[in-house]
């Protein structure tokens, strides 16, 4: 059962619509039907169909005026529309493709060609989905850290401007977490740049097991310093988000060689509290210059440490 391509038959003829329900099912289709167009659109709101296959004469919503409503939606990928008409003179083809069709059957239906006809549309609905695949794997690659996999400083100019708008409308608050390891260069200097590239990669991920999937997210800011963005964090979960993550940092031990690295991280956090006041007249740049303001308290106070400051 080919269940990636579920087909939508669309007939107002019963004997037709089992005709040709019998003949996708016996070559393993996934198929659900309609006995018009308004039904059809109905079951198409309620499961996307990438293939459809419709009768031409119907009563309320004909063939061509059904391609025409399908084409106008939003949907969740092509649909590959097949009109079936007794019909075929070349003013009725061209009429059809027009009203979007991409192919057409005419009456009697062969079962072969019925067959065919539809693999050539999941043909072209693959070469679609391939298309679509490497165009997000490529816009994955452009917004991606290649080391660490967190995201990079050009989506944090795309993204945080949508969180913030998001905060402000629903009066939630929005916290920032701006953490650096502590002591990296003698990392580096000590066991050498691989070395130093394991406890980038190992930092980030541990930073990663540690917040909500699909929520909160990472940001690679610096050489060594990352930006953890929490929606919907006030003060109070923005410092439980904060050590619980400099905690595991410290317990995280690193493969190297003969031995295992342990290293520390500093952390600096600011809130936003819009659930207190809704326009602080905040700015992505502001929140994350007092997350560093707070970082940098850290280190002064000896590192791998914690200090947030929520904004009200």
């Amino acid at each position: 059962m080919d269940n990636d391509f579920p087909i939508l038959v669309v007939d107002d003829d019963l004997v037709s619509r089992a005709v040709i329900q019998k003949y996708l099912h016996k070559a393993g289709f996934d198929v659900i039907s309609a006995g018009n167009g308004k039904e059809a659109l109905s079951l198409f709101d309620q499961r996307f169909c990438p293939i459809v296959l419709t009768d031409w004469m119907m009563p309320e919503i004909n063939g061509p005026q059904l391609c025409r409503m399908i084409r106008e939606k939003k949907t969740d990928g092509y649909v590959f529309i097949i009109l079936i008409t007794a019909r075929d003179s070349k003013n009725d083809i061209v009429s059809g493709l027009q009203a979007g069709a991409d192919d057409y059957l005419t009456k009697p239906i062969h079962p072969a060609e019925l067959i065919a006809r539809i693999n050539t549309g999941i043909r072209i609905l693959r070469l679609e989905q391939s298309l679509k695949n490497a165009n997000e794997e490529i816009r994955l690659l452009s917004i991606t850290d290649p080391l660490t996999g967190c995201f990079n400083r050009t989506y944090l100019g795309e993204r945080f401007s949508q969180e913030l708008s998001r905060s402000l409308r629903y009066n939630h608050a929005l916290s920032v977490v701006l953490t650096d390891i502590d002591h990296f260069k003698k990392v580096n200097d000590t066991y050498g740049h691989q070395a130093g590239d394991l406890v980038l990669k190992s930092f980030a991920k541990c930073i990663m097991e540690q917040i909500r999937e699909k929520i909160d997210w990472v940001v690679r800011f610096g050489g060594e310093e990352f930006l953890i963005i929490l929606p919907e964090t006030g003060g109070a979960g923005l410092e439980r988000v904060a050590e619980r993550v400099r905690v595991a940092v410290s317990k995280m031990p690193i493969p190297c060689g003969q031995n295992n690295l342990e290293i520390t991280a500093s952390f600096g956090g600011a809130c936003a509290n819009f659930s207190q006041k809704k326009d602080l007249g905040m700015t992505m740049e502001q929140l994350i210059d007092q997350a560093d303001e707070q970082l940098y308290r850290s280190k002064r106070e000896g590192r791998n440490r914690t200090n947030i400051k929520v904004l009200l």
